[in-house]
């Protein structure tokens, strides 16, 4: 029973604080309505987004390494990601050697893969096509500059970075 009101808790608080974040007014109407709609969502998907240890949810160190990803991912990833595009697309030659490559992964949680497939896919240049699980372990990424097909190269270029960061966040 703690864990379900726990759930909810976390599930609640995160919707809320999306909430104001999106719309940017801190009116009392927004509020209300805000704190309304968050219950609502909270009592219908909180067994499902906090599957196994709600306290997890509540740890500020999980959340400062989460603060810490956002803040890489937008400000280091994502800008030297588009600058190499954008040298491609305008250099004469074009020098792209696209192909499909696999990443392995050691992340175990759900929230935790895909979050780093996101981030692949995100950011430009590769995209992810495929996750395979159990004893292999691997994302399948389209690359649109192949350094090299080995997968720990692959992880070392693709994917070290975002794990580092979601391990801490989601494992």
């Amino acid at each position: 029973m703690v864990s379900k009101a726990l759930s909810f808790v976390a599930t609640f608080l995160l919707l809320f604080v999306v909430y104001l974040i999106a719309s940017t007014s801190a009116s009392l109407m927004d509020i209300v309505l805000g704190l309304i709609a968050s219950a609502i969502l909270a009592i219908f998907t909180s067994t499902i987004l906090i599957e196994k240890n709600p306290r997890k949810a509540f740890n500020v160190i999980r959340w400062t390494w989460a603060v810490f990803y956002f803040f890489y991912y937008f400000l280091v990833a994502e800008v030297k990601a588009h600058w190499n595009v954008i040298k491609r697309i305008l250099h004469p030659k074009m020098p792209i050697t696209p192909g499909i490559v696999r990443v392995p992964y050691t992340l175990e949680s759900d929230y935790g893969k895909t979050a780093v497939a996101c981030s692949i896919t995100n950011t430009p240049g590769t995209v992810v096509v495929d996750i395979s699980e159990g004893e292999e372990k691997k994302y399948y990424v389209h690359w649109i500059d192949v350094k090299s097909t080995d997968e720990r190269t692959c992880y070392d270029i693709i994917s070290k970075n975002f794990e580092k960061y979601l391990k801490r966040v989601f494992d």
